[in-house]
């Protein structure tokens, strides 16, 4: 009888290398048909985009994917969406088409409740966070940043602003007498993961370069996986996912060596203080992420939750958004800023503005006086609608059993469909927006300042004050976008808001910069975009500020 061991033998001898590359162009083939018999089957009432149904056509969406996708979302936007009607998308290998809803329908998808349209099933699919955060979800980081953030971000502003001004410093230099050319890209990583880190681990961690290089590697690897895998039969992620992972756990293994006494610290302090040792009376621990995460652990009995390592864990979901989309976001509001036509002055503007309110905050900024910055606000709010950084931030994926029905067209999405809004056309709709392509960076405070003046000569209408009330770049709507919307809307972004306007603030009092003749424009993979990282600027400090300091 010849054993199983030996009929192995004799099958990898008589395997030779054409046929072991006919088997492995076969299985990746068979996986690629299998992935498509598996995918949710979508309604032919609903129209399609790109190459259409079958086989064949799916491969030639797969293939046209990376150039074509946000191409194809702008014009279903454009055949579709605008008529009140949804559209069906095509998506990579690795993932399901999604039905594109329009936006007369936004509140009917976001009201639907999370055990029939679930949220944290679609993000979790988008970034495959099985892979890529290890199998831990961000439902419990997401739940603490709503308990915690916004009644703690006053007493963070300080801070924050400290982090800022070093964090810029040291980044732009203080040679009033010379202009530096600058990496942009690099620029807003150097501020961004540092200034960030402050609410999240504290000082002096949030400024140690291996613990932010690690990071950012980090939040990169995340994006450079996401596609890789979208480009792969779902198959073959139990294998591309865990080699291509590899470069994040080496990353995250850094960083938690970096913050791993400061969290066992905390861990430490908190505990005997719940414990009543009368050591901890007076004690106040740091108010940030780190802190917040043991006392919503603590207060709902999640001790499985206060190990050191799971603790580091939740904090990277919350790194990779807050660097990745801060860092997009700041890069392209430089770029739209100083490629605006230099005689509009939206730099001086600005720089009016902000020190005129910091001179009446007494020079320490306060919640207050962030508000009042209308002009600001507007600006990078007016670079967030017109340079976009995903086609689609707002996600659904249909969990119910018995599918989903759109009452509005009478489709019926089944199990493992994919839903979502699409932000690219809506924030260039000419409807919505007048030219909708121009970088006009007091586009909302010009209408929040005509309605104050309406005011004041009480010829205001009663419905405006809640208008103007809505366009500040932390409010959200069907026609804004960047955070989502709805409940499930970025808890995080106040503090953005924050960070933000506060960086803007200081580099255009203590910075000249030097206008670009033309935005360099951004690239698309798929839906991952590529903003111009070699663009570059050329800054000089302020020469009073740089007597002053």
């Amino acid at each position: 009888m010849i054993s199983s061991l030996g009929v192995g033998a004799q099958l990898l001898e008589s395997l030779t290398t054409g046929g072991f590359f006919a088997a492995l162009f076969l299985f990746t083939v068979g996986s690629f048909i299998i992935d498509f018999l598996c995918q949710p089957r979508y309604p032919k009432s609903i129209p399609r985009i790109g190459f259409g149904d079958g086989v064949i056509n799916s491969v030639r969406n797969w293939i046209g994917y990376v150039s074509s996708y946000n191409g194809w979302v702008l014009e279903g936007y454009e055949k579709h969406s605008k008529h009140g009607h949804s559209y069906v998308v095509p998506s990579a290998p690795g993932r399901a088409q999604e039905i594109v809803v329009p936006r007369s329908q936004t509140s009917w998808l976001l009201e639907i409740p999370d055990r029939i349209l679930s949220t944290q099933d679609a993000h979790s699919d988008v970034l495959y966070n099985s892979y890529q955060f290890f199998g831990m979800d961000d439902e419990f980081p997401i739940n603490t940043m709503h308990k915690h953030l916004a009644r703690n971000l006053m007493s963070l502003i300080p801070g924050i602003q400290d982090e800022v001004e070093g964090a810029i410093d040291a980044t732009f230099g203080k040679d009033s007498e010379n202009w530096t050319s600058l990496n942009l890209w690099q620029a807003w990583l150097g501020m961004v993961p540092r200034v960030t880190n402050r609410i999240i681990v504290g000082a002096p961690v949030c400024r140690n370069p291996t613990f932010l290089a690690n990071l950012v590697s980090f939040a990169d690897d995340i994006i450079r996986n996401g596609f890789l895998l979208t480009m792969f039969p779902t198959m073959l992620h139990p294998i591309v996912g865990r080699l291509a992972v590899l470069p994040n756990r080496w990353h995250a293994y850094r960083a938690y060596r970096v913050c791993k006494p400061v969290i066992l610290q905390r861990l430490h302090d908190m505990t005997r203080q719940a414990a009543g040792d009368p050591a901890y009376d007076a004690w106040e621990p740091e108010e940030g992420f780190v802190t917040w995460l043991i006392r919503q652990a603590m207060a709902e009995g999640l001790r499985e939750e206060l190990d050191p390592h799971t603790l580091f864990l939740r904090l990277l979901p919350i790194e990779f958004a807050a660097i990745h989309t801060t860092v997009i976001t700041g890069h392209s509001l430089l770029l739209d800023l100083l490629s605006a036509d230099p005689a509009l002055g939206y730099l001086d503007i600005i720089r009016e503005e902000t020190s005129r309110v910091l001179a009446e905050e007494g020079g320490q900024w306060t919640k207050s006086g962030l508000a009042r910055l209308h002009r600001t606000d507007s600006a990078i709010r007016e670079s967030m609608r017109l340079s976009i950084f995903a086609p689609a931030l707002t996600h659904r994926k249909v969990v119910a059993k018995e599918g989903i029905t759109n009452p509005a067209e009478g489709w019926r999405a089944p199990y493992g469909s994919f839903l979502m809004l699409n932000l690219a056309g809506t924030h260039h709709d000419a409807d919505l927006y007048e030219d909708p392509q121009r970088y006009d960076a007091l586009r909302f405070s010009r209408l929040r300042e005509e309605f104050e003046a309406r005011e004041k000569a009480g010829r205001a209408e009663p419905d405006e004050a809640m208008r103007a009330k809505r366009l500040g770049m932390v409010t959200t709507s069907d026609e804004f976008l960047p955070f989502s919307h709805g409940r499930h809307a970025c808890p995080g972004r106040f503090f953005v808001a924050h960070e933000l306007k506060m960086i803007l603030a200081y580099l255009v009092q203590n910075y000249d910069i030097q206008p670009i003749p033309e935005r360099p424009k951004n690239m698309w993979m798929g839906q991952t975009v590529i903003p111009p990282l070699s663009a570059s600027i050329q800054v000089k400090r302020r020469k009073a500020t740089a007597a002053a300091t």
